[in-house]
């Protein structure tokens, strides 16, 4: 008799087994044999990739942008806020997309999408229109991330779905190392309308291996009503969530349209809540949360979002503002800290899969903390090598938390919830990233404020550091040959300058430790998830499988 450590499912090299095992999974692990797992995760890690890395060159680009268009700032950042707001929204529909139309058709015509948006954005004639194509595209790449998740969990057994969820992650990761890299490079070299057309090979690709190799819809009968509803309402809520922290920071927090926006974005949200609470078909699923593991899990997905977004943001910034690094410099600084998540990744995986989830999260969580309070040592003259060191452990920390928190939230999910689940952890990590970056720059702002303000009060003529560097200054200039009335202008313009930098540069401090503290705190949420995710029981070998539509519409109590 063959033992069960022996047999083939335990090695991992036949098909997945049980409630979460579909008649077509089946079907094309007969057509392809064991190597269909690895061709579905080539396939699903290339359509993420396709989308995801002109998301993060973009961010590079934006001055570049600013300067061919002729817009400032308060325009500019909508190229990635309307490209972060759509994409979270449509990640809610994902389920509803792949019960009704499947895997193949969903991830395909995402996919055709986001290429029409490419090829828009390498035409487009003013700043409305380009801002008009990312928002097209993130809406696309929305749809991208929680299905490549579906897509592992249906080819990995229960027992394997750690170590898928580190392979995930590998992917989501590469084009954050890689983008900004290559963003620097093609806009020294050739432009910046050539990041639309760099991503094109990546998406005809995907588009091709996805029609091969993905399933059709599963499901049969008519297809259930979709929520316009919950899309309109939680719509509002992210639009007017993120225009009223994006503009209260320009125009002030006690403005109208300010407050307008926030208040509508908080009666949006319970709206949205009730009446997902009420519909038949709600476009977020709210019993999810009643799974073990998941209301916790979701506290941690939150600020992990809110870690990773705002310390990727903070950085190149210091970089580039601070210590006047080119961007190439600072895109080539965050790929290290990139690659190296790709070999922590599998690890964690692992280790999620052996040892209860919260053992490896609350390790990646202090880590990552530890990374922050070292960066709250920054000053102008900090080492780029020692920068990128500190970077580095932060993202060793990361790659520790994200597969032990999405198989602690995911693991012993019901099949007709997952696709639900998929979708509310992505957007919920996005809206911890939105939070991220807008908090971190409302912390530089108003920090760099504080910092100004209390240096400038002590520039008198009492202080007599001032006054011997002013001199020292005067001195220099006229030894350049400046008049006497210039020589005082420019030491003064010098003065504020320096005044400047170290007020900015405290406020970085500031920020990296308020990420230090919420770091540490977000360890009590992780210590909440107690126990190891059991998977559900497997079902008779002489059961057919349910359909996808069946499980979906099981009673809750299942």
């Amino acid at each position: 008799m063959t033992s069960k450590d022996d047999s083939p499912a335990a090695s991992g090299s036949s098909p997945p087994t049980g409630p979460a095992t579909s008649a077509l999974i089946a079907e094309k692990f007969a057509e392809y044999g064991p190597n269909y797992r690895w061709l579905a995760v080539m396939t699903a890690m290339l359509g993420t990739l396709a989308t995801l890395l002109p998301a993060t060159i973009v961010n590079v680009v934006i001055p570049e942008i600013m300067g061919a268009f002729g817009i400032g700032q308060d325009k500019a950042q909508w190229l990635a806020t309307g490209f972060l707001a759509s994409s979270t929204i449509t990640m809610l529909a994902n389920s509803w997309m792949v019960h009704s139309f499947g895997v193949r058709f969903t991830f395909v015509v995402s996919l055709c999408f986001f290429t029409c948006g490419s090829i828009a954005g390498l035409f487009a004639p003013n700043e409305d229109m380009l801002i008009a194509v990312r928002v097209f595209q993130g809406a696309s790449a929305g749809m991208m991330t929680p299905l490549t998740m579906m897509i592992m969990f249906q080819v990995f057994p229960p027992e394997q779905r750690g170590r898928a969820m580190g392979i995930f992650a590998m992917g989501t990761v590469m084009a954050p190392a890689l983008g900004p890299s290559l963003g620097g490079l093609l806009i020294d070299n050739f432009g910046w309308r050539y990041i639309f057309l760099m991503e094109l090979p990546l998406l005809i690709a995907a588009i091709a291996v996805g029609s091969i190799f993905l399933t059709d819809r599963e499901a049969t009968g008519p297809r259930e009503k979709f929520d316009w509803t919950g899309l309109v309402l939680v719509s509002t809520f992210v639009g007017t969530l993120l225009v009223g922290l994006s503009e209260g920071q320009d125009q002030g927090w006690h403005e109208n349209f300010v407050l307008t926006c926030l208040i509508t974005a908080g009666v949006s949200f319970v709206l949205f809540l009730a009446w997902e609470l009420i519909t038949p078909q709600p476009l977020l699923q709210l019993r999810v949360f009643l799974q073990p593991g998941f209301a916790a899990a979701s506290i941690v997905i939150f600020i992990f979002g809110a870690g990773l977004y705002g310390s990727t943001y903070l950085t190149p910034l210091f970089l580039q503002t601070v210590q006047g690094s080119t961007a190439l410099s600072a895109g080539l600084m965050l790929m290290p800290p990139g690659l190296i998540m790709l070999f922590v990744f599998p690890v964690a995986g692992a280790m999620s899969d052996r040892f209860r989830a919260n053992i490896p999260m609350i390790i990646g969580l202090l880590i990552f903390a530890f990374s922050c309070y070292l960066l709250t040592g920054l000053d102008i003259n900090a080492p780029f090598v020692t920068i990128t060191i500190w970077v580095m452990i932060g993202r060793v920390g990361l790659g520790m938390v994200m597969p032990a928190m999405t198989a602690a939230s995911m693991g012993g999910m019901p099949l007709h919830l997952i696709s639900q689940a998929s979708g509310t952890n992505n957007f919920i990590r996005q809206l911890g990233g939105a939070f991220g970056v807008n908090l971190t720059s409302i912390i530089l702002a108003q920090r760099t404020d504080f910092f100004l303000e209390a240096m400038t009060a002590t520039q008198t003529s009492a202080n007599t550091a001032t006054l011997d560097l002013l001199d020292k200054l005067s001195g220099f200039f006229d030894m350049a040959g400046l008049t006497e009335l210039t020589r005082a202008d420019v030491a003064l313009f010098y003065l504020g300058r320096m005044i400047t930098s170290q007020a900015y540069m405290l406020a970085f401090r500031d920020a990296f430790t308020l990420l230090t503290w919420v770091f540490v705190l977000a360890v009590i949420p992780a210590l909440m998830i107690r126990k190891r995710p059991t998977p559900p029981a497997p079902v008779p070998v002489t059961a057919t499988p349910a359909p996808v539509g069946q499980l979906r519409a099981a009673p809750a109590g299942e």
